[in-house]
C-alpha cells in the first residue's frame, strides 16, 4: 500500500533557577465565546466544531510561543500523568507527547504491547477502569477504532486518539498549524492529497470544510477512503478543481519512503515537512492542557 503523501496548495528554556510551582493557572483575557473542552475525549475531529479546532490550534500557537520563544516556565500539568498505549510504534508522537507532556510539568508513562494487556488477557473495560483510577488522560496508539470508542465509553477520564485505522487528528492537528503559521490564514486553501485512502485522508475530510478550506484527492484504485467518511465529508465539504497557486507548499507526515517524493521537492524551500513534525510537539501539549485544564491562551488569536 502507498504511504500518505501529501501535497497541499494554497488557493487564494525553561528558565533557570524558576522553582515555583503554578496551579489553576490562567492567563490572557476571557473568550468572548468561551470554548471549555475540559474532560472531553478526542477520538475525531468529526465530533468538534470548527471553533473548538480553532481553540486548539490557538492553545498551540500560545504555547509555542511563551515557552518556546519567550522561555517562560509553564508547568500547566504538574501533578498530572499520562497513561501512552502503543500498539504501533512512532518516533514523532512517542517524542511529541512525551517530552511535551514532561515539558508541561506532568509524567507520561509509556506502555507497549509488552506492557499492557490490551483487549487480550485482561479486557478493554478493565483496562480502561485501571487506567482511569492511576492517571489524568490516556493517548492510544492502536489498530482499531472500535477500541478507542470502547475506551472511551468505559474510562472516567479523557482518551485521545494517537492513531486508528480510521483517523490520525494529532498529525491533522500538527499540518493546520503548520499552515496557518506560513499563509496567515487557512480559510480558501486548497489541500491536495496523493496517496491511499488513509487515517490521515480521513482526518482532513472531516475537519477542513469547518476552516473553508477545499479538499482534491488523488488516491490508487482499490485504496479509496471509507466510503461511509466519504459520505460524511459530503455533508459539509465542497467540491474543487483547482490547479496549484503559485505559492504551493509540501507536507509529509513522516517517515518518508524514496518512491514517494524526490529530494527536489522534499528538501525544497516549499517543503514544511520539518516544522510540521516539529507542531507536533505543541498541538499535543495543546490538546492536554485543554482536555485537563482551564488555561485561557494569552497569545492573541491567530486568524483561521
Amino acid at each position: 500500500m502507498l504511504s500518505n503523501l501529501r501535497i497541499l496548495f494554497n488557493n487564494a528554556t525553561l528558565r533557570k533557577g524558576h522553582n515555583s510551582v503554578v496551579r489553576n493557572f490562567r492567563c490572557g483575557k476571557p473568550l468572548q465565546n468561551q470554548v471549555q473542552l475540559k474532560g472531553r475525549d478526542l477520538l475525531t475531529l468529526k465530533n468538534f466544531t470548527g471553533e473548538e479546532i480553532q481553540y486548539m490550534l490557538w492553545l498551540s500557537a500560545d504555547l509555542k510561543f511563551r515557552i518556546k520563544n519567550k522561555g517562560e516556565y509553564l508547568p500547566l500539568l504538574q501533578g498530572k500523568s499520562l497513561g501512552m498505549i502503543f500498539e504501533k510504534r512512532s518516533t514523532r508522537t512517542r517524542l511529541s507527547t512525551e517530552t511535551g507532556f514532561a515539558l508541561l510539568g506532568g509524567h507520561p508513562c509509556f506502555l507497549t504491547t509488552q506492557d499492557i494487556h490490551l483487549g487480550v488477557n485482561e479486557s478493554l473495560t478493565d483496562t480502561a477502569r485501571v487506567l482511569s483510577s492511576m492517571t489524568d488522560a490516556v493517548l492510544a496508539r492502536v489498530y482499531k477504532q472500535s477500541d478507542l470508542d470502547i475506551l472511551a465509553k468505559e474510562a472516567s477520564i479523557p482518551i485521545v486518539n494517537g492513531l486508528s485505522d480510521l483517523y490520525h487528528p494529532i498529525q491533522i492537528l500538527a499540518d493546520y498549524l503548520t499552515l496557518q503559521e506560513h499563509y496567515g490564514s487557512l480559510k480558501g486553501l486548497t489541500l491536495s492529497w496523493i496517496g491511499d485512502g488513509n487515517n490521515i485522508l480521513h482526518s482532513i475530510m472531516m475537519s477542513a470544510a469547518k476552516f473553508g478550506m477545499h479538499i482534491q484527492a488523488a488516491t490508487p484504485k482499490g485504496y479509496e477512503p471509507d466510503p461511509n467518511i466519504v459520505k460524511q465529508a459530503e455533508q459539509y465539504a465542497k467540491e474543487t478543481a483547482k490547479v496549484a497557486a503559485s505559492d504551493w507548499t509540501f507536507l509529509h507526515c513522516l517517515p518518508r519512503k524514496p518512491e514517494e517524493v524526490d529530494d527536489e521537492v522534499f528538501y525544497s524551500p516549499r517543503s514544511l515537512v520539518f516544522p510540521e513534525a516539529e507542531n507536533r510537539k505543541w498541538t499535543i501539549m495543546a490538546v492536554m492542557v485543554s482536555l485537563l485544564t482551564d488555561y485561557t491562551p494569552m497569545l492573541q488569536k491567530p486568524k483561521f
